[in-house]
């Protein structure tokens, strides 16, 4: 049986959620700023999927396995503890850009980030670019 995916993209206003779930003042700047840049980037207006995640975009995937969903293409979440950035894809690109972008902690596929002051926005710019890119070619990947 198929299972369903936790995180779609829903109709609730991003600004509205910012506002608030956020609750520091540099935190709503950050997330306000990475939402406007993250819309320059991609093309696509911010959506909420799930309760927390802000994405642009849609990517359709599916797995050898079968298993298929969607996705945004780039995403940020402005959790308590740090942003996590959904804007990593696990290929050349992305892993030669990580040494250029400053201060952060990575996941599996996340990136965290206390403040936008603590990375280069130009090296974010390129992984989100790269990410948008190599999703596109390649339907099978979710991360």
């Amino acid at each position: 049986m198929a299972t369903k995916n936790k995180t779609t993209e829903t109709e609730v206003s991003v600004n509205d959620f910012i506002a608030s779930f956020v609750d520091s003042e540099q935190k709503k700047t950050d997330s306000f700023k990475l939402m406007e840049l993250m819309q320059e980037w991609s093309g696509y207006d911010a959506k909420l999927w799930g309760p927390t995640i802000i994405g642009f975009g849609t990517h359709h995937y599916k797995y050898a396995s079968g298993h298929e969903g969607d996705m945004p293409l780039i995403a940020f979440s402005p959790r308590k503890a740090a942003f996590s950035l959904y804007v990593y894809s696990d290929n050349e690109g992305s892993k030669s850009l990580l040494g250029e972008l400053g201060k952060f902690k990575m996941g599996k596929a996340c990136i965290y980030v206390n403040k936008l002051s603590d990375i280069n926005l130009s090296t974010l710019e390129k992984l989100c670019k790269g990410t948008i890119a190599y999703l596109q070619k390649h339907p099978e990947s979710a991360c």
